[in-house]
């Protein structure tokens, strides 16, 4: 068994922090003492939970730039977008302390000979399993919901940013939570399954590939455990005959680039019409070129590495692939002479059905331009996936984009005429094989709740 953990700077590969995994029997206890945390925890009002949620905001704004400056060295985020994933994770906080009590309130309905109560009480201990590329929000996304809904948290967070975990731990702490209630657990995945068997775990959540959703899904299924499941896809984003160009590759190039393109919502397949092909192929090759890779913890850095080398290989390796079968690269497509995980921005065209650039998800800084005749067949290509987590269109007739995304687009989220990674106000989340169940939006926190019928007489 694995007995340590050690992050590293991807965009330099210096070790940062070695970190011992926990034994069976430290981890089991973690768990326990969970469990009790929560016992009490629910005992607490809706507005006691919401005040100490208040204030886990006002402390991830007051320790902002200290918690940017450590997700940038453990994964190469700009540090921009880190300052940026901050502020999202406070304003989640402030959403679900203001919205919560309502949310989760007790609702009277009349049944005949008296009064129905439907309540939401929480189900106990709540174990994500989250990965690296957003290391504060992929925690606190499912982690403040299921808090405000009373229930215990557990966390594995990816290895490579186990620092930000633990900084989040004491960060939750140290504005008021009670201590253990919110837990990182840092295991193996063999340990992993374990913890979702163990009886005090009464859900589980992951943000990942769709082939680890679906091992943990198989896992929790065979002990009757409730899954949320969140996991990657290959966006399309649409461009209509009628879009305005220049709103089209602006936000194309900016949905295609956010977070290093290491975003499961990253526009990634960008499918545009006859009409417009040529125009936005030259102007979105362009604008791509000029993203130049730099010190991710400068201001104004453009590019910064992805989180980790073998990442990056495998990235590579699609790219490649994708060229065997008939793709062409027209700027980017070659690993840098250069310490780190860097790979450039990476634009292919005649991107086809067989390569990896159309059927698989790329995750990182490579976009594939598809070629359709036209609207309709536009939205065939975007549905042609077994994904279905996001996607675009740009159109000037926004009633139409409107009806288009509503109707037709099979995915969980559509943008129209720009491009949106997560608003604490909207329902997060997909289908297809990127998976089921919602965040956000006042959902998330009822996902993992027993909505239980009290019937009074």
């Amino acid at each position: 068994m694995t007995s340590t953990v050690t992050t590293i700077n991807p965009a330099t590969n210096d070790t940062l922090e070695t970190y011992p995994v926990m034994s069976s029997d430290q981890w089991k206890a973690a768990v326990d003492a969970c469990h009790a945390a929560f016992l009490d925890w629910r005992e607490t009002s809706h507005a006691e939970r919401a005040e100490i949620l208040s204030a886990v905001g006002k402390a991830l704004r007051d320790n902002k730039e200290e918690f940017a400056q450590l997700m940038s060295r453990e994964v190469g985020k700009l540090i921009g977008d880190a300052r940026q994933e901050i502020d999202l994770c406070a304003a989640i906080c402030d959403f679900t302390a203001g919205t919560g009590p309502k949310e989760l309130a007790d609702e009277e309905r009349e049944i005949p000979g008296g009064t129905g109560v439907v309540t939401h009480a929480p189900l106990g201990v709540i174990y994500g399993i989250q990965p690296w590329n957003f290391p504060c929000y992929q925690a606190i996304r499912y982690t403040v919901a299921n808090l405000m809904a009373g229930n215990g948290v557990l966390l594995k967070h990816a290895e490579s940013c186990t620092g930000s975990g633990l900084y989040l731990r004491d960060l939750f702490e140290g504005a008021g939570l009670p201590k253990n209630l919110f837990t990182v657990l840092v295991i193996t995945h063999d340990q992993s399954d374990e913890v979702i068997a163990h009886p005090h775990v009464r859900g589980v959540t992951l943000t990942g590939s769709d082939r680890a959703g679906r091992t943990v899904a198989k896992t929790a299924a065979e002990h009757l455990k409730k899954t949320v499941l969140e996991l990657g896809s290959n966006d399309a984003y649409l461009v209509l005959d009628d879009a305005d160009l220049d709103v089209a590759v602006d936000a194309c190039v900016q949905g295609r680039i956010y977070n290093n393109g290491q975003t499961c919502v990253n526009a990634k397949r960008f499918v545009v019409t006859d009409r417009n092909y040529d125009a936005f192929v030259e102007r979105f090759t362009r604008k791509m070129e000029a993203m130049e890779m730099g010190d991710p913890m400068q201001d104004g850095t453009k590019l910064g590495p992805m989180s980790r080398v073998e990442l990056r290989d495998g990235l590579h390796e699609q790219v490649e692939d994708s060229v065997a079968k008939g793709a062409r690269v027209l700027c980017g497509g070659k690993v840098p002479d250069r310490e780190g995980a860097w790979y450039p921005a990476t634009v292919l065209v005649d991107v086809a059905p067989g390569q990896p650039a159309y059927d698989d998800e790329l995750f990182g800084p490579v976009a594939s331009i598809i070629r359709a005749k036209d609207d309709e067949d536009a939205m065939r290509i975007a549905n042609d996936s077994r994904y279905g987590l996001g996607g675009g269109i740009f159109s000037k007739d926004a009633d139409r984009a409107r009806r288009l995304a509503a109707k037709y687009f099979d995915t969980g989220m559509v943008s129209v005429n720009g491009f949106n990674v997560a608003i604490p106000n909207m329902p997060f989340g997909g289908v297809k094989d990127s998976g089921y169940g919602r965040e956000h939006g006042g959902f998330g926190m009822k996902e993992f709740v027993n909505t239980k019928s009290v019937y009074m007489a």
